[in-house]
């Protein structure tokens, strides 16, 4: 089969690999789209430790099913499915607690760590356990149903934030993950949804996707704005969703006393949080990690159209331009957002 793979470091080529065979618990999975993560661009020049080469990568996936392990049941050949990222184990203290991103044993389609390789999805088959596998229904497409994973993310992150009617929200990072987050928000039945980033055509975006106010913090003091507009307590809650120390300050700043922060993204190993300000103003700080058991809800909430992913939506391309468009991500290329590579 053919595969995009990372064979060292800011290196993929196309190759042939063998097709992979389905375990008793497995699903072999024909790929019809596969998103390119951020993690994923992070992992191109080794900054996670998390994409050890040589590696397939690509988590954030749809397609067709080609074979079903012996043991499957409720999946057949020609299904249309999605998947999750998470392989977990289901016997741990976390899984048997319905925490199933939190399993000791966890495992991420398309990465590779000293303790674990998952061949990923930029290939033209991959297998995954059905446990971590979901139907789609006909008015999914397979690109959109790429985006579910992301989604997931936003809508775990939201699910774990004490969100009460018509609060106001700041959402830090108007990313691929920050844009679901807006979204996700203003159906928890936030009443204002603030966006800050450094982009303003991410920040257009953010206001078409119904975000209350925007600020490019290059140009503005965020922080004296949001005070403003809150009667000089801040938000009710921020949700940052970049994953570097000015982020997660700005994030910190911005909510008033009491005020919750929940902490998405994931670049950098270490911050240095404002300690002070955090301690004396009585602010929560939550982690989010990835997706336990949103799935079937993200799937129904792009179904139905609550949460739009269309707009998110790059480009589509084929696998042998994958390289490519990973340089173009990797440099920042205005404009780009979320790329869907086809096998």
């Amino acid at each position: 089969m053919k595969a995009l793979i990372l064979s060292e470091y800011k290196k993929l080529d196309i190759v042939d690999l063998e097709e992979p065979k389905p375990s008793e618990d497995d699903l072999l999975i024909r790929v019809q789209a596969c998103g390119i993560c951020g993690s994923d661009v992070h992992g191109y020049d080794g900054s996670t430790g998390r994409r050890l080469p040589p590696i397939v990568m690509g988590h954030e996936a749809a397609g067709i099913v080609e074979a079903v392990g012996g043991a499957v049941k409720g999946f057949r050949p020609g299904d249309h499915v999605t998947f999750d990222s998470t392989v977990f184990c289901g016997r741990c203290f976390y899984c048997r607690r319905g925490l199933v991103n939190l399993c000791d044993h966890r495992e991420v389609i398309g990465a590779s760590t000293p303790e674990f390789r998952r061949m990923g999805a930029f290939a033209e088959y991959v297998t995954v356990p059905a446990r971590i596998t979901y139907s789609l229904p006909d008015n999914i497409s397979f690109e959109h149903a790429a985006l579910v994973e992301a989604v997931s993310v936003a809508v775990h992150a939201m699910s774990l934030t004490p969100v009460a009617l018509d609060d106001t929200v700041v959402v830090v990072g108007a990313g691929m993950i920050g844009l679901l987050a807006l979204q996700a928000a203003m159906l928890a039945g936030a009443g204002r949804v603030f966006v800050i980033d450094l982009d303003d055509s991410r920040l257009e975006l953010a206001r078409n996707l119904g975000a209350t106010c925007t600020f490019n913090s290059n140009v503005c003091d965020p922080i004296s704005e949001i005070r403003t507009l809150t009667l000089g307590r801040g938000a009710d809650i921020a949700l940052e969703c970049v994953g570097i120390l000015p982020s997660v300050n700005l994030a910190i700043e911005a909510v008033r006393k009491g005020g919750v922060v929940t902490l998405v993204g994931n670049v950098t190993p270490r911050v240095e949080i404002a300690l002070q300000s955090t301690v004396t103003r009585q602010v929560r700080i939550q982690g989010s990690c990835a997706s336990s058991g949103e799935y079937p809800a993200c799937i129904s909430l792009i179904s139905r159209g609550a949460i739009r992913v269309k707009p998110l939506l790059s480009a589509v391309a084929s696998l042998d331009d994958g390289a490519a468009w990973f340089r173009r991500l990797y440099a920042r290329e205005p404009g780009l957002l979320k790329v869907v590579l086809q096998p």
